[in-house]
């Protein structure tokens, strides 16, 4: 029973993250091409092309399956913190993201200065809470699933979630302007600021 929900859960990360990523990769820097389209046409596209890319990896669930190293009680115990400050985190963002905000309709709007400035509560002291704490929930399954698929990926979402961070960065200038650029002078990029805001 154990040894199948590790296998599960490394599965349903080692399928979902990468077009989960991608696609944001494909929305952040085409931006101004995908808001001609606005919200709906642009899902309709990419959303059932990022299923492909989960179903085209699924198709290699044997080999991206095979090399497992096991439960390690520790690890678990680590797992389970690991998911709780990415739980919290996500709580403290859902506080302030509402569902249009999750799929990016401020970024496919025709209005290039749709949406507000996320600039209280935890987005006061950290610009990409969400980023930290999809990391720290991908860690929490890797920690428990223990696979060595699991590990390369979140080895490889270091550098994927800073470079998606600086193309979302650079795209959010663009919609606030002079308003960004001191935000980004005040709130760290990954690791929150403490004290008072």
């Amino acid at each position: 029973m154990l040894d199948t929900a590790r296998y599960w859960l490394a599965l349903i990360l080692v399928v979902s993250f990468p077009p989960a990523f991608l696609y944001w990769f494909v929305i952040h820097p085409f931006a101004d091409f995908w808001r001609q389209m606005g919200p709906l046409k642009t899902h309709m596209i990419v959303g059932p092309a990022m299923i492909l890319v989960g179903f085209g990896i699924y198709r290699f669930e044997a080999p991206l399956m095979r090399v497992d190293f096991g439960f390690v009680p520790a690890f678990a115990v680590l797992a389970a913190l690991s998911y709780a400050f990415a739980g919290i985190l996500e709580l403290l963002c859902r506080r302030y993201l509402k569902l249009r905000i999750l799929v990016g309709v401020p970024e496919l709007s025709q209005d290039p200065t749709a949406g507000s400035l996320l600039s209280e509560g935890i987005y006061g002291r950290i610009r990409h809470p969400r980023y930290v704490s999809v990391f720290f929930g991908g860690l929490a399954v890797a920690l428990f699933a223990n696979y060595l698929s699991t590990w390369v990926l979140q080895i490889l979402l270091i550098p994927i979630i800073y470079l998606l961070a600086i193309i979302e960065e650079r795209e959010l200038r663009d919609r606030f302007g002079e308003d960004y650029e001191r935000y980004m002078e005040r709130v760290p990029r990954f690791v929150p600021r403490f004290g008072s805001p």
